[in-house]
């Protein structure tokens, strides 16, 4: 019986990959068949990830890029590249808060550093990683391009420049599935909702929202129709599917996996 999601003999690239949700995609990438580079600032973490991928039966490399430096984020592109022998597939999944003091990020009174940082970290970063990898995609007349976006791409709240940058994540790969339809590239962003990964600081989000960090979980539960918090493995299985032939008419969508978020 023919795999539905074949990725044998495609290689990928996963930023933010050493845990939660990129180390989920990672490895589904892998049960799908593919060779995996999973790339950010913590060596341990991408190791013990590329290790599972080779337990797995496949190609899984570690690369360091830290994502607040556009030279970092270039040179990594390429030596993922070199690494696997050609780029097939990035997974655009690094992004996060960046905040010295939760109340830096006030909607009403935002710090301008802590703005733009939050705004690249979470928008500029992935057009420089894409911008690397786009050569390698259109010199084979195939790609897949997926940006991790969230619930706030596409609804108001949270954090000022966080929810800008992911709205922007959409702009930015609606603009470029049409640019680069022609060469077989499909761009897609996939958006998770509340996600039971390191990220979530419930003590922050309670602090921003001036309630205690089991209630900022009860609030965050309560805003999709499942009542739940989603798993990072949740997210895996639909970004294999997006990165495979199966999705091959699937570009310039946003796609989520949130348990029904503010529906």
């Amino acid at each position: 019986m023919k795999q539905l999601i074949d990725l044998h003999g495609r290689r990928a690239l996963v930023t933010g990959g050493g845990r939660g949700i990129g180390r989920s995609m990672a490895l589904a990438l892998a049960d799908a068949g593919a060779a995996v580079v999973v790339a950010s600032r913590s060596q341990g973490e991408l190791d013990a990830v590329a290790a599972e991928i080779e337990e797995r039966g496949q190609r899984g490399f570690a690369v360091i890029i830290d994502v607040m430096s556009r030279e970092q984020i270039t040179a990594g592109v390429d030596e993922a590249a070199r690494k696997l022998g050609g780029l097939d597939i990035l997974i655009n999944n690094a992004g996060g808060v960046i905040a010295e003091n939760p109340f830096h990020l006030d909607p009403l009174n935002h710090d301008p550093r802590a703005f733009e940082d939050n705004l690249f970290l979470n928008l500029t970063q992935a057009f420089y990683a894409t911008h690397a990898a786009l050569p390698y995609m259109i010199k084979q007349k195939w790609g897949r391009i997926i940006s991790i976006g969230s619930g706030y791409a596409k609804n108001g709240g949270g954090p000022l420049a966080y929810s800008a940058a992911k709205h922007g994540i959409i702009g930015f790969t609606r603009s470029l599935a049409y640019a680069a339809a022609p060469h077989g590239i499909n761009v897609n962003v996939l958006c998770p909702g509340w996600t039971n990964t390191r990220m979530v600081d419930w003590n922050m989000l309670g602090a921003m929202m001036g309630v205690s960090a089991a209630e900022a979980k009860r609030f965050a539960e309560s805003q999709n129709i499942q009542k739940r918090i989603v798993e990072p493995d949740e997210l895996g299985a639909m970004a294999a599917l997006l990165a495979s032939d199966a999705a091959s008419a699937v570009t310039g969508q946003v796609i989520s996996v949130d348990g029904g978020y503010m529906i």
